[in-house]
Parts: structure tokens; C-alpha cells; sequence
């Protein structure tokens, strides 16, 4: 597993991970809710849709929109067991152990906290 100090500045010579920002909504939500109940949130969705060894629609389990944490999902590749083994070096056909959960979900509320996901002025 890839610590994210070397993880987040790969992402941001990524075209792709660096295009991601919040829209409106995901701001508003974030604005309304405290970060322990986003981090929650993250916890449930990682538990659910990335821990098992193999998740359902593996490479198409995560939204591109709806709710913040997909969008940082996206940013911090931690969308898909692909992305995971490709930028995170976390294996494919097992299910995510307690401390590469706590991974995701540090990748997560590290975008979120950082002002990356802002839009440009």
C-alpha cells in the first residue's frame, strides 16, 4: 500500500484524477454535515462497494456525481479494485482489510479537507 504523501501528487499530474471537482450540491452537502458524518458515510460506501474481494460492477460501482465522496472517490483513484491496485498497490481478488479501508477512507477525507475538490477561480 502506497502511503498517500507519494500517492497525491502522482494524482495531481493526472488529467483525469485532476479534473475532479464538487459541484454545488456536493459543496452544499458538505457544508450542511459535520466531517464525521462525510467520513461515515465513506466508511459505509467503501464497506459496501469496494471491500469485498469482489465487488459487484467492479470498475462501475462508483457514480461519477451524487454525493461528494464518489467525486473524491474518482480524484484519489480509490473507485475501483483496478484503480486500488494500479495507484494505491492495494491487491485485486480479496477482500479490503480493517487497515486498507482506513486507507480509502484517509484518501477520501484528505481530498475533501485539502480545497482540491474546490472549483478553479
Amino acid at each position: 500500500m502506497r502511503d498517500l504523501d507519494f500517492v497525491f501528487p502522482r494524482l495531481a499530474r493526472s488529467a483525469f484524477r485532476s479534473r475532479f471537482r464538487l459541484g454545488a450540491k456536493e459543496r452544499d452537502y458538505m457544508a450542511r454535515r459535520s466531517p464525521d458524518t462525510i467520513e461515515q458515510h465513506a466508511r459505509d460506501f467503501i464497506a459496501k462497494r469496494l471491500a469485498p474481494a469482489l465487488p459487484a460492477n467492479d470498475g462501475r460501482q462508483t457514480p461519477m456525481r451524487g454525493h461528494p465522496v464518489f467525486i473524491a472517490q474518482h480524484a484519489t483513484a480509490t473507485c475501483c479494485r483496478s484503480c486500488l491496485r494500479k495507484w494505491h498497490t492495494i491487491a485485486e481478488g480479496r477482500a479490503l482489510t480493517d487497515i486498507e479501508q482506513d486507507h480509502v477512507v484517509a484518501a477520501v477525507m484528505r481530498w475533501l479537507s485539502s480545497g482540491l475538490g474546490e472549483p478553479s477561480v
